[in-house]
């Protein structure tokens, strides 16, 4: 276990845990804050993205003491790689779409460096955690 995957996971794990009951709680209140209707199918929506981020949270913690990085944890790390990658580039999309609002633009910047963390971790080898004393002849 190293200790920045422990702090990746920990991190993400309180991001998206106040995400989720954040979404999960006030989709009424998010919706208006964006200028969206606060009815019917879309508040639904936005209560399931909620559990979304909560089921992620639970993930993320549970697994915050696991040896995670190149073929560990390879599956943790993908989803986790893939939610916030995407859900960045969504939130760029969005930011330009409206001249870079500051609400979505920190979170298109929040979604982006977790994105890009779970990228290094999943894509680069994990250095070993005993180095063991080898002695060549």
């Amino acid at each position: 276990m190293h200790w920045h995957t422990r702090v990746l996971m920990s991190l993400s794990a309180a991001c998206m845990a106040a995400l989720g009951i954040g979404i999960t709680f006030l989709p009424q209140e998010l919706l208006s804050h964006f200028g969206a209707p606060a009815e019917g199918t879309v508040v639904l929506l936005v209560q399931v993205l909620g559990a979304l981020y909560l089921g992620f949270a639970a993930l993320n913690w549970m697994n915050r003491g696991s040896h995670l990085g190149g073929i560990y944890g390879r599956p943790i790390m993908l989803a986790n790689f893939i939610a916030w990658a995407v859900a960045a580039v969504a939130l760029l999309k969005g930011a330009i779409a409206q001249q870079f609002p500051l609400d979505i633009t920190a979170m298109a910047a929040i979604h982006a460096l977790f994105g890009v963390w779970f990228g290094l971790v999943l894509f680069t080898h994990p250095a070993s955690d005993s180095r063991a004393d080898v002695r060549h002849p």
